[in-house]
């Protein structure tokens, strides 16, 4: 499962559809939105049983790019991509036979349990090998790969929905899309596991462009013991819990902040309001992870946090009273968010170096995890409490965007604590650390 070193002549420019092949398959957690309904009416469940497979399946990204992170490594990508090929396709079809049978607790194991596992080594099996190509552009290189995790809702939605249509939303029609959907991932990502290349160590090295080991370099198991890896750990949490909480609540939001004025949003517009906010996600994984090449990791994060927050307090003292301002403010809110994704593995390659970069993102995607519950469970559970106090409208929000803001304040100072780490975390060189030897400095 050792991917072919790349010969004479290779285009580097190849590696990134490979990469894109997987993220934009297993970017499909984003459109889970499309399934629920459908479940609900055909197997009699609740809106909080039919959101498991998803959530679940986010907590199973996190724990299995933390704990499988040092395997990507080890075996490299092709085992990597391999193995979330055949978790995320297997996942759709578990949940297939689920439907099938009506057993709900199928669909729970095979896209939640299973398919989770695909979402997180699919997610981080190209870091390390992009980085390794692009050492002079690392953020341009995981931010078109990370994009396609970002844009594959866009793709997958509308698939979906139309799959529904025909099939029909009974248990048939959907176990018939979960088995399409799992066979057509399967082949499109195997185009990923064909296609990927590993450089050579001696022929990397281009005129003018630093080498992927150039600079120093540490290993996972030391990583972990930095403050700067902690530092980023809360950077990263409280920008994600920032994003998404307004991209889970998201179309009542905006129908609430304007419910109490003379223009009031509409179902399809709140549903276009949150594929806007989608294309921004995108475009942010790119256009900001891009960016930081030029300015800066660290300056790019204080434009995260710090741009953020102010995001957010427009919102909140403006924003029921300008349908521009709003859509504008949670559009550079959502780019943010997209953009902090994109931008962290080349922040770890800049701090760490490459050696064991891939499994040093795992470990820091712990910090999405948390946030993928700290994020709906700020702005819904605020939204409750002042819906039983009697408030309404732009009313219900206020609170939780306070709270949003003071999380970017302590995500700011955060970033404003990295500092380059200590020599005495250092490994001499690659082959000489003594743990967990990756395949890419073995196979060349």
């Amino acid at each position: 499962m050792r991917p072919p070193v790349a010969p004479p002549g290779w285009s580097r420019w190849l590696v990134p559809p490979a990469a894109l092949s997987v993220h934009l398959s297993i970017g499909q957690a984003y459109a889970w939105s499309v399934f629920k309904p459908p479940l609900e009416s055909a197997l009699h469940l609740s809106g909080t049983q039919s959101a498991l497979p998803f959530q679940l399946g986010i907590v199973m990204l996190g724990l299995s790019a933390a704990f499988g992170g040092t395997f990507v490594e080890r075996n490299g990508p092709r085992w990597a991509m391999t193995v979330a090929l055949v978790c995320f396709s297997s996942g759709f079809l578990i949940a297939a036979l689920g439907a099938a049978t009506g057993q709900y607790w199928l669909i729970v194991l095979g896209y939640g349990f299973v398919g989770g596992i695909g979402l997180g080594i699919g997610y981080i099996s190209p870091v390390s090998t992009l980085i390794k190509w692009f050492p002079d552009r690392p953020g341009m290189a995981t931010g078109i790969a990370i994009m396609g995790f970002g844009g594959g809702a866009l793709i997958a939605s509308p698939w979906s929905a139309r799959m529904l249509d025909a099939f029909g939303t009974d248990t048939d029609g959907i176990a018939l899309a979960f088995l399409v959907h799992g066979l057509t991932y399967a082949v499109f990502m195997a185009l990923g596991v064909l296609l990927v290349r590993v450089p050579r160590t001696e022929g990397a090295r281009r005129p003018g462009v630093p080498g992927a080991l150039d600079g120093p370099q540490v290993s996972a198991r030391q990583a972990v013991r930095t403050p700067q890896f902690w530092c980023l750990w809360v950077v990263l949490c409280m920008n994600v819990t920032a994003g998404i909480g307004i991209l889970e609540k998201a179309a009542p939001m905006i129908t609430d902040f304007f419910a109490d004025t003379t223009t009031p949003v509409s179902v399809s517009a709140a549903a276009g309001f949150v594929a806007l906010l989608s294309a921004a996600n995108m475009a942010g994984r790119i256009g900001w992870s891009s960016a930081s090449d030029l300015i800066g990791r660290k300056n790019v994060y204080r434009v995260y946090l710090g741009a953020g927050a102010l995001m957010y307090l427009l919102i909140a003292r403006f924003g029921d009273t300008s349908k521009p301002l709003f859509i504008c403010c949670a559009l550079v809110i959502l780019s943010f968010y997209g953009g902090g994704f994109a931008t962290v593995p080349a922040y770890l390659k800049d701090l760490f170096g490459t050696y064991q970069v891939g499994a040093i993102h795992g470990r820091l995607l712990t910090a999405w995890s948390t946030a993928g519950v700290l994020g709906p469970l700020i702005v819904n559970r605020v939204a409750d409490h002042q819906e039983a106090a009697g408030r309404h409208g732009s009313a219900l929000y206020g609170l939780s965007f306070a709270i949003m803001i003071g999380l970017l304040l302590v995500g700011f100072v955060a970033n404003e604590l990295v500092r380059p780490v200590h020599p005495r975390h250092h490994i001499p060189a690659p082959r000489e650390a003594d743990d967990d030897h990756p395949a890419e400095h073995t196979a060349p």
